[in-house]
């Protein structure tokens, strides 16, 4: 994926690639007030900040859709610089405070900043808020137990829960397929067609293309009509 700059309504939106596992961290901000939103920030906090300046905007929130340690290894670093608070479901605080090292280790990676404790939780369908921005949290578990998803403005930041043609892995420590599957259907997929979704790895997609589409989800959806 590109990092690209739209605009949707009055949210300036931008993705940027970041770490060895090509994670998608997103920025939100607000034309407006110039407040924004970082979302999943995985790696490589200086690139990460030198998007925000780019775009104008201050991040006074970080919000992680969840705990897996190629999506919060720049939290420290961008918080750090930026004074901004850190939500995540409360699910996944145990893989912020040791899920990160075990990835670490596994791949040879040496981390500077450990993530730091969560300033507070996300819940399903309360709203996360900085001055001109709303994100709609939707609980969505199945790759990790606490998996959210964010909604705004017709875009959705799936995380790693749904993919342009795939899901999110359900082989890592808190992973359930058929809960995952059951989260995309009975959430994601209501949403309009149009919804954009932008996930956590891979290039951008629809929910119209992922209903039509997905064969993961076409596929579990003819095994429960049986």
């Amino acid at each position: 994926m590109v990092a690209s700059m739209e605009v949707v309504n009055e949210l300036l939106v931008r993705g940027i690639v970041v770490g060895v596992f090509e994670e998608n961290c997103w920025i939100v901000g607000s034309r407006q007030t110039g407040e924004a939103i970082c979302i999943d920030p995985g790696d490589e906090p200086d690139e990460i900040l030198a998007l925000a300046r780019d775009m104008g905007v201050q991040i006074k929130l970080i919000a992680n859709s969840h705990g897996h340690g190629d999506h919060i290894l720049a939290v420290a670093g961008v918080q750090r610089a930026t004074g901004a608070r850190f939500v995540l479901h409360e699910a996944d605080h145990d893989l912020v405070r040791h899920g990160w090292q075990r990835m670490a280790e596994r791949i040879g990676l040496d981390v500077l900043d450990a993530p730091p404790e969560p300033d507070g939780i996300v819940c399903h369908d309360e709203h996360i808020e900085v001055a001109g921005l709303q994100l709609r949290v939707i609980e969505t578990p199945g790759h990790t137990q606490g998996s959210v998803s964010y909604l705004s403005e017709g875009l959705l930041f799936s995380g790693d829960t749904l993919f342009r043609g795939s899901i999110g892995r359900t082989d890592l420590a808190g992973g359930d397929f058929d809960q995952e599957l059951r989260s995309i259907v009975e959430r994601l997929l209501p949403l309009p067609g149009e919804t954009v979704v932008l996930p956590g790895h891979m290039e951008q997609t629809t929910i119209g293309f992922e209903r039509e589409h997905n064969p993961y989800v076409l596929d579990w959806l003819s095994k429960q009509a049986r």
